[in-house]
Order: C-alpha cells, then structure tokens, then sequence
C-alpha cells in the first residue's frame, strides 16, 4: 500500500505508472491521474446541467402539477439559491482531507435528490429535489481545488479555466436537451435524464476524484456559516424577484437591507474568527477585489443580454418584432453560446502566451460590449441575435477562462475553494441583478394592457446593458499589476 508521503510525491507531479491512491473515510482506492482534468471538468459540466435543467420546464411543470407558473418558478429558483448559499459552506467543509469525502457526499445527495424529481410526486417533493441538485453547482470550487494540488501547474490552470467555464457555458447544454425531452415524453423524462448524469458524476467522481494530502481544515463557524447563508438566501430573492421591485418597492428594498444587515454581521464575524469561513483578507488584495468587482458587474451585463434575446426570439411575429421560436428552438440559441465558450476555455492557455490573465479579462469584456451592440442595431434577421449570442458565448467563456487566474495567482493553494466560492456567489448575485434588470426595463416599455415591450425597449436594455458591461471594463484595468508585463511569465 502505497505511504502518505508517497501518494503526495504521485499526487503533485505525473506518475510513472499513472496511478495515485485516494481514500475515502478508511478505504483506499487506485486512481489514475491521467483523466483527472477530464474528470473534473465533466462533473462540473453535468452539475451546470442538471442545475439549470429547470429553466425550461417550468411551464410544462404548472400545466403537468397544475400549479402556477410562480409556484412551478420555484423548480428553477431553489436549485440556483442552494447553489448560491452552500457554494462558500462546502467550499470550507471541503478543505484539505474532507474533500473526497464532501464532494461525495454532495453528489450522493444530488442523486437522492433527482430521484425525488422522476417520481410522479406533487411539487413539494420536486422542490426538495430540485434543492438537492442545486448543490451540485457549489462544487465547482472544490473541483479546482483539486487541480491545483495534484496537476501540475501548467495542467492545472488549463483545467481550472475550463471548470469555470463548464460552470456558466454549461446551461447552453441543459437548456435544449430539457426541452426536447419534455416535448418528447413530458418533465419526468427530462428529469430522468438529470438522474442518470447525477449518477455519472457520482461513479466518475468515485472512481478519479483523488484525496487531498493537504491537512484537515478547522470545520467552519456554525455562526458565520448561518449569517452568511441567510444573508446571500435573502440577497437573491429579493434581486431574483422582478415583480416585487415593481409592485412592493418598500419591501425589496428592506429585504435589501435586512440582506446587508445579514452580511455586515457576518464580516464582524469572521474578523473575530481565527479560522474563518473566507479569509478577507485576500480581499485587501487589489486583484482580488478588482476581479470580484468586474465579476459582479460584468454578470449583470451578461446575464441581462442573454435573458434579453432569449426572450426576443421567443417573441411572436404577430408582435410586430421576433421570431415565435418554440421553448426547444430558443434553447438551441444556447448552443453556440456554449460551444464557443468552451473553445474560448480550451485556447485561453495558448492566448494567455500572449496575453495576461487580466488583459485577457479586458478584452473578454470588450467582446461582451461588442455582442450588446450588435444586438441592438442588427436584430431584424434571426442571424443578428445569434451572432450576439454567439459573440456573448465568446466573451462570457474567456472571461470565466481568465478569471481564476487573476485570483489564484496571489491566493494561497489551501485558499483555493474558498477564494473561487466567493467569486462564484458573487457571480450568482450579478446573473440575479442581470435578470430581474432585464425584466424591468422591458416591463417599463411595456404599454398598458400589452403582453409583450416595444422593440424600442429592448434597444435601451441593450444600450443600457452596454454601459454596465463598460463598468466593469473601465474596472478590468485595475486588474493589472503595475508595472507588469503584457505577457504572463
């Protein structure tokens, strides 16, 4: 049996005969490390699936329960706010030796959860379930963590920008595989289909996912772990709530601040914590800040457009602009978005020998700009919108290819999924603010009594969209160290 001192030696550098041990609880198994990447990318590419395979069910959901659309709302709300409020808790629990263990105890609960969600149950049950898969979307972080110990530093950034990307180009994925299996044999056949990716994961998990030689991390505060969740739980609801911000102002913006009360506590928490949940003060760092700043920013930018021409295809011609594309056809616009974004994944390395990891944020960015204007001026064809989404799959999957690498660069290694499930809520809160911005200025272009906006209100969505992506472009430069050169060492 091979030592500890060993395994760690095998764990850091390529083996000689392709194999490491890890170990779950007392058991040791043999690994091979040659298909880590491959294995960790595609975990978190059937988790950014199986979390987003809600979105396009809901209305199949109300008619099939006979619920409404709010409640059916519900089957894609509850996944993306587990994701969001477990995402830092796991990232900590799964320091260190617990990793194996969290990340299979996760998807195991991914799996009981998704069987909740084939079985002709009513909506309470698929709620649990659909919390249960949510989960899965805060492994992301632990997944590369464990690149950046046991893969060698060149294999290990090119697997982390990949993960990064899977967790945002995957839902291109979700999207028209749901509605097709929907159209095919109703919501439990394509919930049956998340079912089997869920027990993928778990056995590609189980079988590659190695142990972490690093040492068991202090569990973390059950004090800044409640504040931190509830915090973030009441953020995104009130910023995912569309309707509360039109119909019950005073309302949103108490739960705003009950949010930020939440949050303030939580800081006061940590800062008296000798082992903290996250360690902020990795956010005195002027990359790190910068990076979730232009993250937060640049999320709302992006998830905006892509709720924008979505919801402009699907639009019926008789409106007098769009397509009248069905659920299916309008997911099939998310294709290209993500197949382009994970090719912009896959070259990121090769760019990065020319380009440093916050230039290649910047010029992403810039990429993102370019698809909201292309949107708002040439959208009379159906190709305008899908070379801006084709565009937007470009920015989005180089942007999420370069981010970690601006925040792993001055991060600790022990930090890794702690530094990268922060930067993952605070995306989770952009694509939140992103969405329900969207909805309101359209609904404030919708005339009285219409169904649908006015052309012209997706034309300001756009512009507006533009200029928010143009923050977070104008913060991309702070991103740089100064006096740093064009190209990364």
């Amino acid at each position: 049996m091979t030592s500890a001192s060993d395994t760690a030696d095998t764990n850091s550098a390529d083996d000689t005969d392709g194999t490491a041990t890890a170990g779950i609880g007392t058991a040791i198994v043999r690994t091979p490390t040659t298909p880590l990447p491959r294995a960790l990318l595609l975990i978190g590419v059937v988790m950014a699936v199986v979390g987003s395979v809600g979105g396009p069910l809901i209305t199949s959901v109300a008619t099939t329960l006979h619920v409404s659309l709010a409640a059916a709302q519900w089957t894609l709300t509850v996944s993306l706010l587990t994701g969001a409020v477990s995402t830092p808790v796991l990232g900590r629990l799964g320091s260190g030796a617990r990793r194996r263990p969290v990340v299979l105890a996760t998807l195991g609960v991914i799996v009981v959860g998704s069987v909740l969600t084939v079985l002709p149950l009513p909506l309470v049950p698929l709620l649990v379930g659909r919390a249960a898969q949510g989960s899965g979307l805060a492994l992301g972080p632990l997944m590369m963590a464990s690149a950046r110990e046991h893969l060698d530093k060149q294999r290990a950034a090119s697997t982390i920008a990949m993960i990064s990307v899977a967790s945002t180009a995957g839902v291109g994925f979700g999207y028209p595989l749901a509605g097709y299996l929907t159209d095919v044999g109703g919501i439990r056949l394509a919930y049956a289909a998340a079912l089997g990716l869920s027990v993928v994961a778990f056995v590609v998990a189980f079988r590659y996912f190695p142990a972490s030689q690093q040492p068991v991390a202090p569990a973390p505060d059950a004090a800044a772990s409640l504040l931190l969740t509830g915090g973030v739980l009441v953020l995104l609801l009130v910023l995912g709530e569309a309707s509360l911000w039109q119909d019950h102002l005073t309302v949103a913006i108490g739960g705003v601040v009950l949010a930020l009360v939440l949050l303030t506590a939580w800081t006061l928490r940590e800062r008296s914590l000798a082992n903290p949940l996250v360690d902020l003060r990795l956010l005195r760092h002027r990359a790190v800040a910068g990076a979730n700043a232009a993250m937060l920013v640049a999320g709302v930018g992006m998830y905006l457009l892509l709720s924008c021409i979505t919801r402009y295809v699907q639009t019926p011609r008789a409106v007098g602009y769009g397509f009248g594309l069905s659920t299916f056809t309008a997911g099939l616009f998310l294709v290209p978005f993500s197949v382009v974004g994970f090719i912009a994944g896959r070259i990121s390395p090769q760019i990065r020998k020319h380009l440093s990891a916050p230039a290649l944020v910047t010029a992403a960015t810039a990429v993102v700009i370019a698809a909201f204007a292309l949107f708002a001026v040439a959208r009379a064809t159906v190709a305008g919108p899908l070379v801006a989404m084709t565009l937007l799959g470009l920015g989005v999957g180089a942007f999420s290819a370069a981010m970690p690498a601006v925040i792993l660069e001055v991060t600790p290694p022990q930090e890794t999924a702690s530094a990268m499930g922060v930067n993952q809520v605070v995306r989770s809160i952009g694509f939140s603010l992103g969405s329900t911005l969207s909805a309101l200025l359209l609904a404030a272009h919708t005339p009285a009594g219409a169904v649908f906006p006015t052309d012209e209100g997706f034309t300001a969505a756009a512009w507006i969209g533009a200029a928010i992506t143009a923050l977070a472009l104008g913060i991309s430069f702070t991103l740089r160290p100064r006096g740093a050169a064009t190209a990364p060492p």
